[in-house]
């Protein structure tokens, strides 16, 4: 009886032809270029002119269009929205960590958008101290986000940079703890922030014209701002932070491919910048402190790191001893250096575990409890701590923070985020399946979905991934989701290749000239999902969002007929056109992911994948497009010229709805039931093409 009434309800049309309001046209204004022989005109390249009225007006006329089509799910919205909120304690408080004699913490307060940021001197019983209120900071404000938080060494001075359009361009303050006297501006476009051991010396980076982190200064409070260091190198971004140990302090520079480490003396910040090992070619290395010795994560080994150490006298590769060998099948993402012993991040056949290395060459994983889980590092600001804070979730379990005590190897559990409305972990099911892509090469995929739900035959689905930058998509819980599973609708992951779940090698087949990898595997997670019966073409939706993005523009150019519909956020979708304009943010740095199309070769793949170039006559799914106007990552243009040209060419009456956020970010907008209302106006979307908007 469900199967044939959600059959039913996927056939009811929202609204009748007559009823229905007609989309915006954008206007074409023929741009031509010519590249490496070929005649290339952009009907729609005068979107880029964000300052030009009528960019605006096509913007806003595309959302009165998006709001109109989706008014009869108005209500649909507010009992998702009602949902997701009936499940949050909106008045909560972050577990306190210890650093330098202060317990700090973040707490929320019911109907504030945002955090209050808190510490307590000595113990958890003495009086709170609000450091920092985001809902003050965001008072007149469309939007705030908060970048980096720093509290000196002796405690006195709060460094914390702000950024109030979504533009990720932060202005750095100092705010005097004792007083709670903040300054003026410090500094414009601020990255990343480290105090010097004598609580009077900052250093900080900043960005160029193309957002990349490419100086590092020095300021001294009441002094001048002297550039200690700049980055030539266009593809390479900067960071500056201290070792755990505070001994230290570690500027990074970076590209996608290489990297390269210095350091100085806390205590010294006028002393000498020294390099570890100078930069070259596919060498990428990381470092951290202890005792008389650097511990230095490195690739030059083998794709998948191993683990060094060297004298902080003399930290060249000439004088590494490896610590830990690399291994073929299990990726070193990262390492936690403490006094007397390093917790090292892996992974392997898809997961991720964490590694105690004792100092005296004793190591084990510590156990987690499902078979498809989430684990991360949780706040270890003390060297010497007797414990290891970590986080862990799954499809199933909520955020958990754990306390791992070193000497009695037990896990002590120390807040798991509260989930309201009577939520039961024992009515759901996760479930991890392969695909196997048309190079025979094993694709893991994750599931999750309310008991009985994938019982009665094809159940709707939405199948999210992303793909790129060899980031992994965790097995992360989310409440909001409870609003599509208790509905029938399965969820997955497809950790397609591009990703980092299986390793370095794993990037590398998905990126460059491997890069349609990432399409072809995503296309057959979506095969292999549908002739496992777990769902059909007809209530398949598939979501993805920045380049994430790109890959739902591109399946949905290669196999439109597998697709119900599509969800794409802040969609890098004009590959082509940003990758030849270098003053666009990350494009320089990005050649290294994507290639360079100024490269005939590289033009040439290029071409063959990009949603925007490959757009023509055919019927597409339903999509539903969503930008922000001041988004850094991805510029609003790129889904407004996607979505503009693909109104003259789609051949079918699917619904094609283009959403700009005017006061947000590449995340949205920045405040928590800002938030939820964004994911209230996506899951009805969903729920509507997969026939569940009763």
């Amino acid at each position: 009886m469900l199967y044939r009434s959600f059959t039913l309800l996927a056939l009811i049309p929202l609204m009748s032809a007559s009823e229905t309001p007609k989309p915006p046209v954008a206007a074409r204004i023929p741009h031509v270029e010519n590249l490496h022989g070929e005649r290339r005109s952009d009907d729609y390249f005068w979107l880029r002119e964000k300052s030009n009225p009528k960019v605006r007006e096509y913007l806003l006329a595309e959302n009165a269009y998006a709001e109109a089509v989706l008014s009869p799910l108005a209500a649909l919205r507010e009992k998702l929205y009602q949902e997701m909120l009936g499940r949050i304690q909106q008045t909560d408080s972050d577990p306190p960590y210890r650093k330098h004699g202060y317990w700090y913490y973040s707490r929320t307060e019911e109907g504030k958008q945002y955090p209050v940021h808190c510490r307590k001197a000595g113990s958890l019983d003495a009086p709170e101290h609000v450091m920092l209120d985001q809902n003050e900071l965001a008072s007149g404000e469309r939007f705030m986000a908060v970048g980096q938080m720093r509290v000196s060494p002796d405690g006195t001075l709060l460094a914390y940079t702000t950024d109030n359009v979504g533009f990720r361009q932060y202005r750095l303050f100092v705010k005097n703890l004792k007083t709670g006297e903040a300054s003026g501006i410090l500094a414009e476009k601020v990255g990343s922030v480290a105090w010097a051991a004598d609580n009077r010396t900052l250093f900080y980076t900043v960005e160029d014209a193309a957002k990349r982190q490419y100086r590092m200064y020095r300021h001294e409070l009441g002094g001048a701002h002297e550039l200690v260091y700049e980055e030539a190198d266009e593809r390479f971004r900067v960071g500056v932070f201290p070792a755990r140990s505070q001994q230290y302090l570690i500027l990074h520079s970076e590209s996608h491919t290489a990297s390269e480490v210095r350091f100085v003396a806390a205590s010294q910040p006028r002393g000498e910048w020294k390099l570890v090992e100078p930069r070259r070619d596919n060498h990428e290395y990381d470092v951290d402190h202890r005792g008389d010795r650097f511990w230095i994560r490195t690739n030059d080994k083998g794709r998948n790191f191993r683990i060094v150490s060297a004298p902080v006298s003399q930290p060249g590769s000439a004088s590494w001893k490896e610590e830990i060998p690399h291994n073929a099948n299990v990726m070193l993402s990262a390492m936690d250096v403490f006094a007397g012993r390093m917790v090292v991040f892996e992974r392997e056949g898809g997961l991720p575990y964490l590694r105690v290395v004792e100092g005296g060459g004793g190591q084990h994983r510590i156990a987690m409890p499902e078979p498809a889980y989430d684990v991360r590092p949780g706040q270890n600001a003390e060297f010497d701590a007797p414990e290891f804070r970590y986080v862990y979730q799954s499809f199933a379990t909520p955020e958990s923070v754990f306390d791992y005590d070193w000497k009695t190897r037990q896990a002590r559990l120390i807040k798991r985020t509260p989930v309201l409305g009577g939520f039961d972990p024992a009515q759901y099911q996760t479930e991890r399946v392969f695909a196997v892509a048309p190079d025979g090469v094993r694709v893991p995929v994750t599931l999750v979905y309310r008991k009985g739900a994938k019982n009665r035959g094809p159940a709707p689905m939405l199948l999210s991934a992303y793909g790129s930058y060899g980031i992994s998509r965790a097995i992360q819980f989310s409440s909001v989701r409870l609003s599509l599973l208790d509905r029938g609708v399965i969820y997955g992951i497809a950790h397609i290749r591009g990703g980092g779940e299986m390793g370095k090698a794993w990037h590398d087949a998905g990126r460059m000239k491997n890069k349609r990898n990432t399409f072809t595997d995503f296309i057959a997670c979506a095969e292999h999902l549908i002739a496992g019966n777990y769902t059909a073409n007809d209530r398949l939706v598939i979501q993805g969002g920045s380049a994430g993005g790109l890959l739902m523009g591109a399946v949905a150019n290669m196999r439109p007929d597998l697709f119900k519909a599509v969800v794409a956020h802040v969609p890098f979708v004009d590959v082509i056109n940003s990758m030849l304009d270098e003053t666009l943010p990350l494009t320089v740095g990005e050649f290294e992911e994507w290639g360079n199309p100024k490269k005939k070769d590289e033009y040439a793949y290029m071409k063959s994948y990009c949603p925007y170039s490959n757009l023509d006559r055919r019927a597409f799914p339903s999509m539903l497009v969503k930008t922000s106007f001041d988004d850094s990552q991805v510029m609003y243009h790129e889904p407004a010229k996607y979505v503009a040209k693909m109104r003259t060419l789609k051949t079918d009456s699917n619904p094609l709805l283009f959403h700009t956020n005017m006061a947000g970010g590449h995340g949205g907008s920045s405040g928590r039931y800002d938030r939820l209302k964004e994911d209230a106006y996506d899951y009805a979307f969903v729920l509507w093409q997969v026939g569940r908007a009763e």
